[in-house]
C-alpha cells in the first residue's frame, strides 16, 4: 500500500522547514496567479453558447468562467493534496476543451457531469490495477498526433471572440462547418476587439521574451480590463466589446453547494466519452508528473496520481466544475517558482478562492479578446510544432499514426482519434515485429574455422545427424512468424525424420503462435516426423503447458539447449535405421 500514500503525506512525514514553507507560499501564490485567466478562459471555451443560455435561465450563477474556476479550486486541491506528485499542479487544461465541448453540446451539462464523475472512477480503477507504468507506452505519434490537432481546434474556437464576430446561433462544433460560418462572417469583426486582442497577445508575447518570470496573461488580462473600462468599450456600458459581465453576468464569490451528478440514461452512452477523459487525464498527468520528476531529481507515484487525480474529478464534477488533470506550464512555473511540496499547490487552490471570495465582481470587467489572445498563446504551445515537423523524419509508418491521429482529431472526434491512432500503432508495431522475427534454416551453418565461432551455443561447432533438420524462431512467435513456420515443409521434396526447433531467441508467444505450433506439430506427425524444441523461455514453456501442447509434443522432446536436442535425434535416427 505504500505506493497510494500521496507526497503530501510523505512531505508531513518528512516535516517542513522555514525555507520549504516560504518558497511553497511564493509559489502557490504566483501559480494561482498565473491559472486565475486560463482557469476561467478554459471554462468559457469548453462550453457552447447554447448550453451556457441554458444554464443560465436555470442556473444563472452557473457560468462557465465559474466553472473553470470551480474546477482549479477543487480539482486543483484535491490533486496536490492526494496526488503521487510534489509539485504537480492540477486544475482545467485545454487538452479537455474539445472533447469538453462536444459532450456539452451533446447532452448538457448534467452530460457533461455524468462523464466527467465517471472518468473519475475510471481512473481510480487504472491506478488501483497498476496502469500507471502502462500509460508511457501509449506511442509517441498518437499524443503528438491528437495534442497538436487540439490546439488546431482550440485556436479555431477562438476565432470568434478574438475578432468579435456576430452570427446568429453559437459556434459549430464541427471544424469545417466552423470556418465556413467565420468565413462568411468575417465583416462583421468589432475593430475595437480585434485592438484589445491583439494587444493583448502582444503584452503575453513581450512579457515572455523580455521578462519571462512576469505571468504575462494576467498582465494582459488586468492592462485589457482597465483600458475597456476607462475607455468605456465594455458591451454592457454601450460599447462594442463583449466582457465576461456582458455575456455571462460575472461569476459567483463562493464555491456552490455540492451535489451528486449522475444521470443513469446516459451513463451506457457516455462510457466511451467518459473513457476519453480518463485517458487523456492520465495521460497528461503523468507526462506532467515526469516533466516535473525531470526538473526536481525527484519521483513520483504514478499509481497514486492516478487516483489522484480520479477523486479529484469526481469532486470536481459534485461541485458543478469540468474535468482537470495535471497541467505542464502550471507545474513547470510552480517549481521555477520555488515550490518543493504539495504544499504549493494547495495555496495554489488557496489563492484561487481567495479572488472568488474578495474580488469576483472585477471579473466581469474582463474581456473575452483578452481571453481569447491567452487560448491562442495555450494552443501555440500545445501544438509543439518542432516536435510535430521532425516526425516527418521518422519512420513512414510512424508519419501515417501522426497524421491519421491529427486528421481525425480535427476533422472529426478526439475519441475516434486516439482508439484508431492507438489501434493503428499496434498494428504498424505488430507489423515491424513480424518483419524483425523470422524462421530460418541452421542445419548447415558450418563455419569453415570453427574455432572462430564467438557463440559457444552455435550450430556451427555441432555435427548435425543425417536426416535432421535444425531451424531456429529469430524474435517474439506471433503471428507473421506463424505463417512462415508453416511454410517450412513445403520446401523439402524428401522431408527429414527429425525437424529440431529453437527458440533461444523467443522471448514471447501469443496465441496464435501456440496455435501455429500446434498446427506444425500435427503437420509433422501425419509425415512421420519428431518434432523436438530446445531452448524453450519461461514465458513459450508456461503459454505451452497451460495449453496442454507440452503433453502433445512429449516432455523427451523438448530440451533446455541444442547439445540434448541433438542426442535426442541421434537417438531416433538410429531407431529408425
Amino acid at each position: 500500500m505504500q505506493k497510494y500514500i500521496p507526497k503530501s503525506v510523505v512531505c508531513l512525514r518528512e516535516g517542513y522547514d522555514r525555507s520549504t514553507v516560504l518558497g511553497d507560499i511564493s509559489a502557490g501564490l504566483t501559480v494561482g496567479i498565473i491559472a486565475l485567466p486560463l482557469a476561467m478562459a478554459f471554462g468559457i471555451a469548453s462550453i457552447p453558447d447554447s448550453v451556457a443560455a441554458d444554464l443560465a435561465s436555470r442556473l444563472p450563477w452557473l457560468t462557465p468562467p465559474a466553472m473553470g474556476l470551480f474546477t482549479a479550486v477543487v480539482a486543483g486541491f484535491l490533486i496536490s493534496a492526494l496526488g503521487g506528485s510534489r509539485v504537480q499542479i492540477g486544475g482545467p487544461t485545454g487538452a479537455f476543451i474539445v472533447i469538453v465541448y462536444d459532450i456539452a453540446a451533446r447532452h448538457g451539462y448534467e452530460g457533461l457531469a455524468t462523464a466527467t464523475l465517471m472518468a473519475g472512477v475510471i481512473v481510480i480503477l487504472m491506478g488501483v490495477a497498476g496502469f500507471g507504468a502502462m500509460i508511457k507506452f501509449i506511442p509517441y505519434p498518437v499524443t503528438t498526433g491528437f495534442t497538436a490537432g487540439i490546439a488546431v481546434i482550440i485556436a479555431s474556437s477562438q476565432v470568434k471572440d478574438f475578432l468579435g464576430l456576430s452570427f446568429e446561433g453559437g459556434v459549430p462544433a464541427e471544424f469545417i462547418e466552423k470556418w465556413k460560418v467565420f468565413i462568411e462572417h468575417w465583416r462583421t469583426f468589432d475593430g475595437r476587439t480585434v485592438g484589445v486582442g491583439l494587444g493583448s497577445l502582444a503584452v503575453i508575447i513581450l512579457l515572455r521574451h523580455f521578462a519571462p518570470r512576469v505571468p504575462g496573461a494576467i498582465v494582459a488580462v488586468v492592462l485589457a480590463s482597465a483600458v475597456v473600462y476607462v475607455a468605456g468599450f465594455d458591451k454592457s456600458s454601450g460599447g462594442t466589446v463583449e466582457t465576461i459581465g456582458s455575456r455571462f453576468g460575472g461569476v459567483p464569490r463562493s464555491l456552490p453547494t455540492p451535489h451528486l451528478p449522475i444521470s443513469l440514461g446516459l451513463v451506457k452512452e457516455l462510457l466511451p466519452d467518459a473513457t476519453t477523459i480518463a485517458l487523456l487525464c492520465a495521460i497528461e498527468s503523468l507526462l506532467s508528473a515526469v516533466v516535473a520528476d525531470g526538473m526536481t531529481g525527484r519521483r513520483h507515484k504514478a499509481d497514486c496520481e492516478l487516483v489522484g487525480q480520479g477523486v479529484a474529478n469526481i469532486a470536481s464534477a459534485c461541485f458543478w466544475g469540468i474535468p482537470a488533470t495535471g497541467a505542464i506550464a502550471r507545474t513547470v512555473a510552480n517549481i521555477k517558482s520555488g515550490g518543493r511540496s504539495p504544499l504549493a499547490g494547495m495555496i495554489h487552490a488557496g489563492t484561487l478562492l481567495a479572488f472568488m471570495l474578495a474580488a469576483a465582481p472585477l471579473a466581469k470587467l474582463i474581456p473575452l479578446s483578452t481571453l481569447a489572445a491567452v487560448l491562442l498563446v495555450v494552443a501555440y504551445n500545445m501544438s509543439e510544432k518542432d516536435h510535430f515537423i521532425t516526425l516527418f523524419r521518422a519512420p513512414v509508418s510512424d508519419v501515417i499514426v501522426l497524421l491519421t491521429t491529427f486528421g481525425l482529431t480535427v476533422f472529426t472526434d478526439l475519441t475516434i482519434a486516439v482508439g484508431v491512432g492507438v489501434v493503428l500503432a499496434a498494428l504498424l508495431f505488430m507489423k515491424r515485429m513480424a518483419a524483425v522475427s523470422n524462421v530460418s534454416s541452421i542445419s548447415r551453418e558450418l563455419a569453415d574455422d570453427d574455432e572462430d565461432e564467438p557463440d559457444p551455443m552455435s550450430i556451427a561447432l555441432r555435427q548435425v545427424p543425417p536426416e535432421v533438420e535444425v531451424f531456429e524462431i529469430n524474435g517474439p512467435f506471433f503471428f507473421g512468424v506463424a505463417d512462415r513456420l508453416k511454410d517450412t515443409l513445403n520446401q523439402y521434396e524428401r522431408p527429414p525424420k527429425v525437424f529440431i526447433l529453437r527458440m533461444r531467441r523467443v522471448n514471447a508467444i501469443d496465441a496464435t503462435g501456440l496455435h501455429a505450433l500446434e498446427e506444425f506439430w500435427i503437420k509433422c506427425r501425419r509425415q512421420g516426423i519428431t518434432l523436438i524444441l530446445s531452448g524453450v523461455h519461461a514465458q513459450p514453456l508456461f503459454a505451452m503447458v497451460k495449453a496442454g501442447l507440452d503433453q502433445k509434443i512429449g516432455e523427451p522432446n523438448m530440451f533446455d539447449n541444442i547439445d540434448g536436442a541433438l542426442e535426442r535425434a541421434r537417438q531416433l535416427i538410429g531407431k529408425t535405421s
